[in-house]
């Protein structure tokens, strides 16, 4: 065999390695593969080493990945006529890599006008509170209404996120005014309410502090008068025991009429002794003058010219004296 015949074969055999390493395709893990055969659609295979016809059929790789849209910033006019700027993110997942291979021509430029033509819908409807303070609500409504449209493109829209909502300057402005008077209000009403509920509890404190001083010197009120009642009548009783014990000691002692005398002047010398400008008369004192005025009435003479009769009798330490024409 000549050398041009070798170098055939040679050429040959490199031909053919060539085209069937060509038919060798590796799928990664996060990808999936479509074959079609003569331009058409075959069948669907994972990661992992696949074979194909070289030449005959031909291997499309779709990507499985969850993947993010940027919506540019839109400008939107909202319900009361305020015109705001949305700025949105779409998160969205193949499902079908057949569909989103063949059912749309540029998967992402579609999303992207699709959610920005939804998102002036949505936004469109609610005023300018609305939408600043709605914006989960927001969320939800793009996100179902771009799920359906996507379903035919083999994707499914996991979660929209509204990344900011811009209104104009002077608004805004307006706003912070707003919020700065609403807070304002809230600080003064608050101190207001502080003030109240401290000059009530304090009232109440001042009150609660009067009953009880109040009761605490009703107390001590009732105390001492307890303890001057008990005081009186412990001395009450103790006198009544000395007078008693006197008594039964005088009845013991049997005295004599002599001896009382005697005790009686000795007492009446012990009363007139002293600086007081007072006079102390006895209780005899009635009876001897008593008994001076019925002697003076025996001597006066009747109409007769004669005494007067009359008869004594005698009670007590006192004397009556009867008188008898």
């Amino acid at each position: 065999m000549s050398s041009a015949g070798i170098a055939l074969i040679v050429i040959f055999a490199l031909v053919v390695f060539i085209i069937a390493l060509s038919g060798i395709r590796i799928v990664r893990p996060w990808e999936k593969g479509l074959i079609e055969r003569l331009g058409k659609y075959q069948r669907l295979v994972g990661s992992g080493l696949t074979l194909i016809i070289p030449i005959i059929e031909k291997m499309t790789k779709a990507d499985m990945r969850e993947m993010v849209v940027d919506v540019p910033p839109q400008d939107v006019i909202t319900k009361d006529n305020v015109v705001v700027t949305v700025d949105a993110l779409v998160y969205t997942e193949v499902t079908d890599p057949a569909k989103n291979t063949y059912n749309v021509e540029d998967y992402f430029m579609a999303a992207t006008k699709l959610a920005q033509t939804n998102l002036r819908n949505v936004v469109g409807e609610m005023t300018l509170d609305e939408s600043l303070t709605s914006r989960e609500a927001i969320s939800a409504k793009l996100r179902q209404i771009l799920d359906d449209a996507t379903d035919k493109w083999g994707s499914r829209i996991t979660r929209v996120e509204i990344a900011r909502i811009d209104p104009p300057k002077d608004v805004t402005d307006a706003m912070h005014r707003q919020m700065k008077a609403e807070r304002e209000r809230r600080a003064m009403v608050l101190e207001a309410e502080g003030a109240r509920e401290a000059a009530v509890k304090k009232a109440t404190g001042d009150k609660e502090a009067q009953i009880l001083r109040a009761e605490g010197e009703a107390q001590a009120i009732k105390a001492v008068a307890e303890a001057e009642r008990f005081k009186l009548l412990t001395v009450a009783e103790g006198e009544a025991l000395a007078v008693t014990k006197v008594f039964g000691a005088i009845h013991e002692g049997n005295p004599t009429n002599d001896l009382i005398a005697i005790k009686y002047l000795d007492a009446l010398k012990e009363i007139a002794d002293g600086k007081a400008n007072k006079v102390f008369l006895p209780y005899e004192v009635s009876g001897i003058l008593g008994s001076i005025a019925g002697i003076a009435e025996l001597f006066k003479p009747d109409g007769n010219g004669a005494p007067t009769d009359y008869t004594r009798q005698q009670s007590g330490p006192a004397a009556r004296v009867n008188y008898k024409a």
